[in-house]
């Protein structure tokens, strides 16, 4: 059996391996298909249905983010037909979502309204309803009921990414909410507060508590020095300070994943008693130096040590938030310069 199968999207061919959906085939030829619930990386189950397209032989539509690919398929994402259900299931979203976008009014990014717009979708036809419950906020995360679209994708990402399973859908209607179960809140369950939910989340009813405004902050790349593994994401910078931190998709070694300390560990960055350059013990005092200076002086140290009482008076320990690479040179240099064995590793215990 071939790996691979042919189709037909919007009058192009595509040929994608077995067992792609169709929103995956699509962005093979250029072509966006327009979803909120779908997250790559984790199941999905079909919730928003604003991925609906129409498929030559099927008498009703499908969604393109559960719908797998298969040979001689011919599917129109932009046809009449889908373009009137999908403004459908706009505007039912629209009907419980305030009319002025807290998300927006933050300076955050809202996929729900960016589609509105998009799509040209003013509001909902048939009047709006309530969604709005308690917002609930503690030092890392805030969320707010009145945004949320039950996409569950924070529910998923939380029990298949993380596997703490610590959200669920709370109550039923339109009091329906993506919560702690039990009455509880975020702090007495399982949470390791990863804000993954947040990278996830596609209207911000869960989003970053420190984080305001980002609509316009310029997006460094970087990679996470808190340990050795090498996440990346990008720093949100204004007017020359780091504001927040949001996922890198593309990013090759954890893509949108993040930890606690990555995602929400960056106000150390301005912190006043943050040491920025290196000091040096002179006279009993600990004061300012260059780099230069520092390495000299260790150099000095380290030699008049092993001259006065051998190599094993030394010892050096490295840290698992360096590389492999920086770990080995530790070793290098404690075995190779300087002459003794004793090292050690933090890792290690």
């Amino acid at each position: 059996m071939s790996t691979r199968v042919s189709l037909t999207i919007n009058g192009q061919r595509a040929s994608v391996l077995r067992g792609a959906t169709l929103v995956g085939a699509a962005r093979e030829v250029g072509i966006e298909i327009p979803t909120l619930c779908h997250e790559e990386g984790i199941a999905n189950q079909a919730q928003c249905r604003i991925c609906l397209v129409q498929i030559e032989g099927r008498p009703r539509l499908e969604p393109a983010c559960v719908t797998q690919a298969t040979d001689g398929m011919i599917v129109r994402t932009d046809s009449e037909r889908v373009a009137d259900a999908r403004s459908t299931v706009l505007e039912l979203l629209l009907s419980e979502h305030p009319k002025d976008c807290p998300t927006r009014a933050l300076g955050g990014e809202c996929r729900l309204c960016d589609y509105a717009d998009r799509f040209g979708i003013r509001g909902p036809s048939f009047g709006y309803g309530d969604r709005a419950g308690e917002i609930r906020e503690n030092p890392f995360m805030t969320r707010d009921p009145a945004t949320c679209i039950l996409c569950s994708k924070c529910i998923r990402v939380c029990d298949q990414v993380q596997g703490v399973d610590c959200l669920a859908f709370v109550n039923r209607g339109i009091g329906t909410e993506a919560r702690p179960a039990l009455g509880k809140i975020l702090e007495q369950t399982e949470c390791e507060m990863c804000g993954n939910c947040v990278a996830v989340c596609p209207t911000g009813a869960i989003r970053a508590s420190g984080m305001r405004g980002l609509a316009g902050a310029r997006k460094v790349r970087t990679t996470c020095g808190f340990c050795g593994v090498g996440c990346q994401f990008d720093l949100n910078v204004i007017d020359g300070r780091i504001v927040g931190v949001t996922s890198a998709p593309d990013s090759v070694v954890n893509g949108k994943w993040l930890c606690a300390k990555g995602r929400f560990g960056y106000e150390f960055i301005h912190h006043p008693d943050r040491l920025t350059r290196p000091l040096v013990r002179r006279n009993g005092e600990l004061q300012p130096a260059s780099w230069d200076e520092a390495l000299d002086y260790i150099a000095v140290r380290l030699k008049e040590i092993k001259d006065t009482h051998g190599p094993d008076a030394i010892a050096f320990i490295s840290s698992s938030a360096c590389t492999n690479e920086e770990n080995y040179l530790v070793q290098k240099l404690a075995r190779a310069a300087v002459g003794t064995n004793s090292v050690d590793q933090c890792a290690r215990h």
